[in-house]
C-alpha cells in the first residue's frame, strides 16, 4: 500500500494529568481552596482564644476543627461547580443542602459551647472581679490556702491560721497583685483536693499553700507556692524561728511571693507590709484566737472572743489590731447575746447602749494608735448606723474604703446600711463585689441573697442560699425569705424547719412555719405569739402590721433598723401603715433621705410628711 494510501490518526491533545490541571484551574479549584484554609485558620484561632477566655470544654475547639476540615472537600466541589464564572448560579438543591449544613453546624456548637450551670452562676461574680481595681492584673491573681497544723493539737490551729490570714493581708498590700479573700481560701480547710480545681474555683492562677509546726517558743514554717494550671512550684522556703520572730517571717514570705511573680511590691521608704509587730507571743497567739472566733460570728463563742481581746489590750495597751477587732467585736455583741429576745424593752436599751459605747471607745483607741485602721474606721460607721445616724455612718465606711477598697467587713456593712435604708439598687453592686471577693462566706451570702430578694431577683438569691452549707446559720432563714417570696410557701416551711440558730424562744420557728402552710388563707387571729426576727411571715400571711413588730423593738431599744426586707414586695401593705412611717422616722432614715435622696418606694409630700408605696 503506497504512503497516499495510510490513513494517519492525529497526534494526542495533551497528557492526561495536564488536562486535569488545566480544568482545576479553569473552575479555580486551588483558588478557593487555599482562601477557604487561611479563613478557617482564622475562624479556629478566634475559637480558640474564644474558649480559654471564656472557659469553654476542650470538646467546642475539637468539634470546630473536625468541621472546619469536613469543609474542605465541600469548598472544593463547591469550586468545581461554580469556580467557572460561566457556571455562577448555585441550584437550589445546593443551596438545600448548604442550609442544613449551617443548621447543624450552628446546633453543635450550641451544644458545646453552651456555658454550664456552675459558669453561668459565676459570671456576674467574675463580671465585678474585672471590675474591682485590684483586679486588674487577674493573670497572677494568688489564693493562699490555710496552712496545716503539724503541732498535734487540733487546739492550736488558730496558729497557723493567724500565720494564714496575716500573709494574706500582707499580700492584699501590693498593688497590682490580687489576693483571694482569706475566707474563701478557708473553705478549703482541710480538705485535699486538685489544685486547678481549687484555682478556677477561686479564679486565682498562683496558690500559696504552707505548714506550721508549733513546740514551745519555737515554730517551723514551710511555704510553697504552686502555679495552679500546671502544678508547677514556683518558689519554696522553709524557716525555723522563735514566736517573737513571726512577723519578719510573715514580710519576707510576700516579698517573695512577689519578686516570685515579678511584681512590685510598691512601698513607700521605711513602709512594711506587716505593721504593728510591737506585741509579745502570749498576747499575739490570743489576739488569733479571738480572731478566729469573730470570723465565725453566730456560733455562740462571741463573749470568749471579747474576754480574750481584752486581756490582748490590758498586756499590750498599744497594740492597735486587737482594739479594732475588740471594736467590732463590741458592735455586734448584743445581736449575739444569748438572752436578746427574753430580755425586757430596758434591758434591751442598756444591752444597745453598753456594747456602743466599748465598740466606740476600742475604735477610737485603735485608730489614735493607727489612724489608717480601716477596721477601726468602720466599727464607728457600723456604731453610727446603729445609732440612726446614717450620714456620719456612711462617711465612716466610705473613708475605711478609700484605706482599703476592698475590706469585706467595710463592704458588707456599708452595702447593709444602703439596703436598709432602701437604696437597694445603690446596694446591689456592693453586694455583687463583695462576693467577687468572698465567694464562699456564709455570713456574707445569707445577706446577699436577702437584700437580692428585697430587690426581686429571687433567682439568684435561691442559688446563693442553697450553695451555703447545711449547719451554717443563716442559710435556713434566707432560703425561707427567698421561697416566700417566690410564693413558694410548703418549701419556705421546711426551709424554716431546719432553722439552728437557738436563741429564738421555744416553739417560735413552728408557729412560723405554721403560718407559711397556710398561707394564702388571710389569718385573723391576734393571739399569735411574737416571732421575732421571724416576724416577715407575718407580711405574707396577710398581717402587714404585724411584720414591723421585731423591727420595732429593736429601733424603740436604741438600736439601728436591721431588716433589708422592709423594702421587699411582700411589705408593699406594711410600707403604708402609719406604723411604718413612725419605725422609719425614729430610725434616722427620714432625716438621712432629706439629706442624700428618697430611696424608691417614698417621697416627700406636704410639709414635713412623706409617703412610701
Amino acid at each position: 500500500m503506497s504512503d497516499d494510501g495510510l490513513q494517519h490518526a492525529s497526534p494526542p491533545s495533551g497528557n492526561p494529568s495536564s488536562s486535569l490541571w488545566q480544568r482545576l484551574k479553569e473552575h479555580r479549584v486551588a483558588q478557593w481552596s487555599v482562601g477557604y484554609i487561611a479563613v478557617a485558620y482564622g475562624i479556629q484561632h478566634a475559637v480558640t482564644l474564644t474558649a480559654e477566655a471564656l472557659e469553654w470544654p476542650h470538646a467546642v475547639e475539637r468539634a470546630s476543627m473536625i468541621l472546619l476540615i469536613l469543609g474542605v472537600p465541600l469548598v472544593m466541589t463547591l469550586a468545581w461547580y461554580h469556580g467557572d464564572r460561566a457556571k455562577s448560579r448555585i441550584s437550589a438543591v445546593e443551596l438545600a443542602v448548604l442550609s442544613l449544613l449551617l443548621v447543624g453546624l450552628s446546633a453543635l456548637f450550641y451544644v458545646f459551647v453552651k456555658p454550664s450551670e456552675q459558669v453561668a452562676e459565676r459570671a456576674p461574680a467574675l463580671v465585678q472581679a474585672a471590675a474591682a481595681p485590684a483586679a486588674k492584673s487577674i493573670g497572677t491573681s494568688v489564693a493562699v490556702l490555710p496552712f496545716l497544723n503539724l503541732s498535734g493539737d487540733p487546739k492550736e490551729e488558730y496558729f497557723s491560721d493567724g500565720m494564714t490570714e496575716e500573709i494574706t493581708s500582707a499580700l492584699a498590700k501590693i498593688p497590682n497583685l490580687p489576693v483571694v479573700g482569706r475566707t474563701s481560701a478557708f473553705q478549703f480547710k482541710g480538705k485535699t483536693g486538685d489544685l486547678r480545681a481549687i484555682g478556677r474555683t477561686l479564679s486565682a492562677s498562683y496558690v500559696l499553700e504552707g505548714s506550721v509546726r508549733q513546740a514551745g517558743k519555737r515554730v517551723r514554717i514551710t511555704a510553697q507556692l504552686i502555679k495552679a494550671e500546671s502544678g508547677d512550684h514556683v518558689w519554696t522556703d522553709s524557716y525555723d524561728l522563735d514566736l517573737k520572730d513571726v512577723f519578719a517571717v510573715q514580710e519576707d514570705v510576700a516579698k517573695a511571693i512577689a519578686g516570685a511573680l515579678r511584681v512590685p511590691l510598691g512601698l513607700n521608704g521605711g513602709e512594711r507590709l506587716v505593721a504593728n509587730r510591737d506585741v509579745d507571743p502570749r498576747s499575739y497567739e490570743d489576739y488569733l484566737r479571738a480572731r478566729a472566733i469573730y470570723r465565725a460570728r453566730g456560733n455562740g463563742q462571741e463573749a470568749a472572743g471579747i474576754t480574750l481581746l481584752e486581756q490582748v489590750v490590758a498586756r499590750q495597751p498599744n497594740y492597735a489590731p486587737a482594739w479594732a477587732l475588740l471594736a467590732q467585736s463590741y458592735a455586734v455583741a448584743a445581736v449575739f447575746d444569748p438572752d436578746f429576745y427574753s430580755v425586757s424593752a430596758d434591758q434591751l436599751r442598756h444591752l444597745f447602749e453598753e456594747s456602743a459605747r466599748k465598740a466606740e471607745n476600742a475604735a477610737e483607741r485603735a485608730i489614735q494608735l493607727d489612724p489608717q485602721n480601716a477596721d477601726a474606721i468602720a466599727a464607728l460607721g457600723t456604731i453610727q448606723r446603729d445609732r440612726g445616724k446614717m450620714l456620719e455612718a456612711e462617711q465612716r465606711y466610705q473613708q475605711s474604703l478609700r484605706i482599703d477598697p476592698l475590706n469585706p467587713e467595710t463592704l458588707h456593712e456599708y452595702s447593709i446600711m444602703l439596703a436598709v435604708t432602701g437604696h437597694i439598687k445603690e446596694a446591689l453592686p456592693i453586694r455583687d463585689k463583695l462576693f467577687a471577693l468572698e465567694p464562699l462566706v456564709s455570713t456574707f451570702n445569707a445577706w446577699t441573697a436577702r437584700v437580692l430578694s428585697s430587690a426581686g431577683e429571687n433567682v439568684r438569691a435561691l442559688a446563693i442560699a442553697k450553695a451555703m452549707p447545711l449547719d451554717r446559720p443563716g442559710r435556713a432563714r434566707s432560703l425561707a425569705i427567698v421561697y416566700a417570696a417566690m410564693k413558694k410557701y410548703p418549701e419556705a416551711a421546711n426551709a424554716l424547719l431546719t432553722f439552728r440558730e437557738d436563741n429564738l424562744p421555744p416553739g417560735t420557728v413552728e408557729a412560723a412555719a405554721r403560718l407559711l402552710r397556710n398561707v394564702p388563707a388571710r389569718i385573723t387571729q391576734k393571739d399569735i405569739p411574737d416571732l421575732g426576727r421571724l416576724d416577715w411571715v407575718f407580711a405574707d400571711a396577710g398581717l402587714p402590721e404585724r411584720a414591723l413588730e421585731n423591727s420595732e423593738r429593736i429601733v424603740g431599744a436604741g438600736d439601728g433598723l436591721k431588716d433589708p426586707g422592709v423594702w421587699s414586695p411582700a411589705f408593699q401593705a406594711a410600707r403604708k401603715t402609719d406604723r411604718f412611717k413612725a419605725l422609719v422616722r425614729k430610725a434616722g432614715l427620714v432625716e438621712y433621705w432629706r439629706a442624700r435622696g428618697w430611696p424608691q418606694y417614698c417621697h416627700p409630700t406636704t410639709g414635713d410628711d412623706f409617703a412610701c408605696n
